[in-house]
C-alpha cells in the first residue's frame, strides 16, 4: 500500500496526505480495503504522537476511516492511544478525537459491541477546558442517544409512552440527558465502571483528573441505577478524596453530591456509617458530607438524629487525634496545647478486573498507590487539620441541608463542634466552628450561639463529668471541657453544681500538674468577668466555701519544685481575678481574708515575681474591703513581710509592696494604732527612712507616701527619726518635703 510507504517517510506533509488517503477512500470501501485495514492501523498508530498537530489531526482522522471501514478488529488497538490524545495540549487534537469517537458511535458497524468503550472517550470531552470540545461532545452524544432510542424504540416504547418527569431534586432538570443517552450509560455501567474506579487511583494525576471527572457525568446519567453499583463506588471516592489533586477531591465531592441526590439515604447510611466506625478518615467524612449536600430534606428528615449520634461518638469526632500539652513554669500562661502528628500513608493499589484504555496508554505502575488513609506512629499536622475541617463539613452539611429539623439533635451537634473547637480551634476553624454555631442557633430560633450553651451546658458538663476522674492533660475531654467553660458566658451561673464539683475533683494536689496548671488558667478567666459568667444569677457565693477550702488552699500550700511553684503563681493569680471581679461582698472578702492570709504571706516569698507581685494586691485588697477590727496579732505580722519586699529585686514588685505598706498604714490611722505599738512603728518608721534615700526615685516617691499615709499615728516620733537621719542622706530633699508635712499635722494631744 502506498500510504503505508508514506507513513514511513520523514517528511510531516507527506504524512499529512494520509488523511486525504483515507478520505479519498471512505466514499468507496472495498473487499480488498477491508482486508487491508488492519495493516494500516500500525503505521497510523506509530505516527498518531507527532509532533505537529496538523499532522496528529489528520492521522487521527485517517483512523477514523480506516476503522469504521476497515475491520472491528482494529477498534481495540486504536482506543489506548485516542485516549492518550485526550490529554494533547492542543485543543484541535482533542477536538478531531471526540468527532472520530462521535462518527464510530453513530457509524461505526460493530458499535453495538464496542459502546461501553467508546461511550467513556466521549463523555470525556465533557469537561474540556475548551468550551467548543465540550459542546461538540455534547451534540454528538445526543445524536447518539436520540439514533439509540430511536433504533431500540420497541424496547423503550414503554418508558417513552410513559415517561415520568425529573427527579424532584435533578441537580439540572432543565438540562436532563435524554433517555436513549441515559439508558446508553445504564446498560454499560457495570462494565465501564470497574475500569474508572481503577484509574481513579492511577499514578499519572492527568489520568486521576479524568476519570473523577468522567465519573460525575456517569452517575448524573445513571440516576438512582447507581444504586446497585454504590458499594464500588463509594469505596472509590472515599480512597480519592484523599487524594493529593484538588481537581480530583472537587469532581469526588461533586459525585458524592449526585448520589445524595438520586439514592436513599437508608442506603448510603449503610454503607458509609460501618465504614467510619471502623475507620474514621478524613476522606470518609468528606464522602458523608458530600452525600448528605446533595440529599433532598425530606429523605434526610428521618435520618438526622442518626448522622448526629454516629459524629458525637468519640471515636469519630476525636478522630485521628493525639493531644499532647507541653507545660512551662513561667507562670499561669504556661500551658499550651499541640497536636500529636499523624501520617498518611500510601494503601496499595485495587486490582480490577476489566483495564481502562488511559491505563493502557500510562508508563508501568512500578509502586503503591496514593489514596488511603492508614494510621501510622505519626501523621502531619496538616492531615489533623483536614480531618477537623471534614468533621465540620459534615455538620454544616446536616444544619444547611435539614435546617430546622435538626433541633432534636442539637446537642450530639453541639457535642461535635465543640470537640472541634477544642482539638482544632487553635489551627485556624476556631472562626468556622462560631459560624456554624451561629446557623445552628438561627434554625431553632435562638439570637445567638450563647443560646445555645444556655440550652445545652448542663448536659454538656454532664456528658464530659463522667469521665473526670481519669483526666489528664492528655485528655481530649480536658480541652472540651476548657471550651465549655469558656464559652458558656452566663449559662456557667446555671450550671454551678455541675461545674464545681468537676473543678474541686481536678484540681486537688494529687492530680496531673500540668493539667490542674491549665485549669486555673481556664478558671482565672471566666473568674476575670465573674459577673457574666459563674456569677450571673447571683448564686456563686453559695460555692465561695467550697472554692477557697476545696481549691485555693490545698493548691496554695507549699511543697518543693518548679511545678508545685507554677501551680502556687497559678492559684494566686486566680484567686486574685476572684477578689478583684468585684462579686464578693466585704463580709466574703473577710472570711476569705481570715483564711488565706497566712498562705498569701507565705507566697510573698515565692521565686516567681508574678506570685510575690499579686500577692501584695491580694494584701491590700484584704485591708482595703475589710471594715471590721482585724485582730491585733495577725494584723501586726503583715508589715514585716512587706518590709521584705522593698528589697526585692523587681522594682514592679517593691512599688505594689510600698503600695500595700500605705493601705496598712492608712488601716492602722482609722482604728486609731489600736492594733499597733509604738515600738512596731518606730522599727518601720526607720525601715522605711532607709528607703527614702533608695537610688529609684520612683521608690523614694512611694515611701514618701507611705510615710505621710503613716505620720499620724505618732508624729512627734517621726520627726526625731527623720531629723536623726536628715544627714545621713546622699539628698535631703525626701526628708525635708516629710518634715515640712508634718508641721503642717494638726499637733498631737
Amino acid at each position: 500500500m502506498q500510504s503505508c510507504a508514506w507513513l514511513a517517510e520523514p517528511s510531516w506533509a507527506q504524512l499529512r496526505r494520509v488523511g486525504s488517503a483515507g478520505n479519498w477512500w471512505s466514499p468507496c470501501p472495498t473487499d480488498h480495503f477491508h482486508m487491508q485495514s488492519e495493516s494500516l492501523v500500525g503505521p497510523l498508530m506509530q505516527s498518531i504522537s507527532h509532533q505537529h498537530w496538523k499532522v496528529r489531526v489528520a492521522v487521527i482522522e485517517a483512523t477514523g476511516t480506516v476503522v469504521q471501514f476497515g475491520s472491528g478488529k482494529s477498534v481495540d488497538d486504536v482506543l489506548p492511544h485516542f485516549a492518550q490524545r485526550l490529554f494533547d495540549n492542543v485543543p484541535q487534537v482533542r477536538q478531531a478525537v471526540t468527532r472520530v469517537v462521535g462518527d464510530w458511535l453513530l457509524r461505526l458497524r460493530d458499535r453495538y459491541s464496542f459502546f461501553h468503550k467508546l461511550i467513556p472517550l466521549l463523555l470525556s470531552s465533557f469537561d474540556d477546558e475548551i468550551p467548543e470540545v465540550a459542546r461538540e461532545a455534547a451534540n454528538l452524544w445526543e445524536k447518539v442517544g436520540l439514533q439509540w432510542q430511536t433504533e431500540n424504540e420497541e424496547d423503550l416504547k414503554d418508558k417513552l409512552d410513559f415517561a415520568g418527569p425529573p427527579p424532584a431534586h435533578h441537580p439540572s432538570p432543565g438540562s436532563r440527558p435524554g433517555l436513549g443517552c441515559r439508558e446508553l450509560v445504564f446498560r454499560n455501567l457495570s462494565k465501564i465502571l470497574p475500569a474508572i474506579c481503577h484509574d481513579i487511583g492511577d499514578w499519572v494525576a492527568g489520568t486521576r483528573v479524568k476519570s473523577a471527572q468522567l465519573l460525575v457525568v456517569l452517575l448524573l446519567h445513571a440516576e438512582d441505577h447507581v444504586t446497585q453499583h454504590l458499594e464500588p463506588v463509594l469505596r472509590t471516592l472515599q480512597h480519592a478524596c484523599a487524594d493529593e489533586e484538588r481537581a480530583v477531591v472537587s469532581s469526588c465531592t461533586r459525585s458524592a453530591q449526585l448520589i445524595g441526590t438520586f439514592v436513599s439515604p437508608e442506603v448510603f447510611l449503610k454503607l458509609i456509617l460501618p465504614t467510619l466506625r471502623k475507620s474514621p478518615s478524613p476522606s470518609g467524612l468528606l464522602v458523608l458530607a458530600s452525600v448528605i449536600q446533595g440529599c433532598p430534606r425530606e429523605a434526610l428528615r428521618p435520618h438526622v438524629k442518626v448522622i448526629a449520634a454516629e459524629l458525637a461518638q468519640a471515636h469519630i469526632c476525636q478522630g485521628l487525634k493525639t493531644c499532647h500539652v507541653h507545660v512551662t513554669i513561667d507562670g499561669v500562661n504556661a500551658v499550651q496545647n499541640a497536636l500529636c502528628v499523624l501520617r498518611l500513608t500510601r494503601a496499595w493499589r485495587l486490582l480490577v478486573r476489566v483495564p481502562w484504555p488511559w491505563a493502557l496508554c500510562s508508563r508501568p505502575r512500578l509502586g503503591p498507590e496514593r489514596g488511603a488513609w492508614e494510621v501510622a506512629d505519626s501523621v502531619p499536622l496538616s492531615s489533623q487539620l483536614l480531618y477537623g475541617e471534614s468533621l465540620l463539613l459534615c455538620v454544616q452539611s446536616v444544619v444547611a441541608v435539614s435546617r430546622e429539623d435538626c433541633r432534636g439533635s442539637s446537642l450530639q451537634l453541639m457535642e461535635v463542634l465543640v470537640t472541634v473547637l477544642a482539638l482544632w480551634g487553635a489551627t485556624g476553624l476556631g472562626d468556622k466552628v462560631q459560624e456554624t454555631l451561629a446557623t445552628l442557633a438561627a434554625v431553632a430560633s435562638m439570637d445567638d450561639s450563647l443560646d445555645l450553651f444556655r440550652e445545652h451546658a448542663g448536659p454538656l458538663l454532664e456528658w464530659l463529668a463522667g469521665s473526670h476522674q481519669a483526666w489528664t492533660i492528655h485528655s481530649t475531654e480536658l480541652l472540651q471541657f476548657d471550651v465549655v467553660v469558656t464559652h458558656s458566658g452566663p449559662a456557667l451561673g446555671e450550671v454551678l453544681p455541675q461545674l464545681v464539683p468537676v473543678l474541686r475533683s481536678c484540681l486537688q494536689p494529687t492530680r496531673d500538674p500540668s493539667m490542674r496548671l491549665r485549669l486555673f488558667s481556664t478558671l482565672t478567666g471566666v473568674l476575670l468577668q465573674a459577673r457574666e459568667t459563674v456569677d450571673s444569677q447571683g448564686q456563686f457565693h453559695a460555692y465561695l466555701d467550697t472554692v477557697i477550702k476545696d481549691i485555693f488552699i490545698p493548691n496554695l500550700q507549699w511543697h518543693a519544685g518548679r511545678t508545685a511553684g507554677a501551680i502556687r503563681t497559678a492559684a494566686v493569680s486566680c484567686l486574685w481575678a476572684l477578689i478583684s471581679s468585684g462579686i464578693l461582698s466585704n463580709k466574703q472578702v473577710q472570711e476569705v481574708r481570715g483564711t488565706l492570709t497566712p498562705q498569701i504571706l507565705t507566697a510573698l516569698e515565692e521565686d516567681s515575681q508574678m506570685t510575690r507581685l499579686t500577692s501584695c494586691r491580694i494584701i491590700s485588697a484584704f485591708l482595703k474591703t475589710s471594715d471590721d477590727v482585724i485582730d491585733p496579732d495577725k494584723f501586726m505580722k503583715i508589715y514585716p513581710e512587706l518590709l521584705k519586699r522593698l528589697d526585692d529585686v523587681s522594682t514592679e514588685v517593691r512599688l505594689a509592696a510600698t503600695s500595700t505598706l500605705v493601705t496598712w498604714l492608712e488601716r492602722a490611722g482609722k482604728e486609731g494604732g489600736k492594733s499597733c505599738d509604738q515600738g512596731s512603728i518606730q522599727y518601720l518608721y526607720r525601715e522605711l527612712l532607709v528607703y527614702l534615700d533608695d537610688p529609684e526615685s520612683t521608690v523614694q516617691d512611694a515611701v514618701l507616701e507611705a510615710l505621710k499615709a503613716g505620720s499620724a499615728l505618732f508624729p512627734n516620733l517621726l520627726v526625731r527619726e527623720t531629723e536623726a537621719v536628715l544627714h545621713k542622706h546622699r539628698s535631703p530633699t525626701y526628708c525635708e518635703q516629710l518634715l515640712q508635712h508634718l508641721q503642717t499635722l494638726p499637733p498631737a494631744p
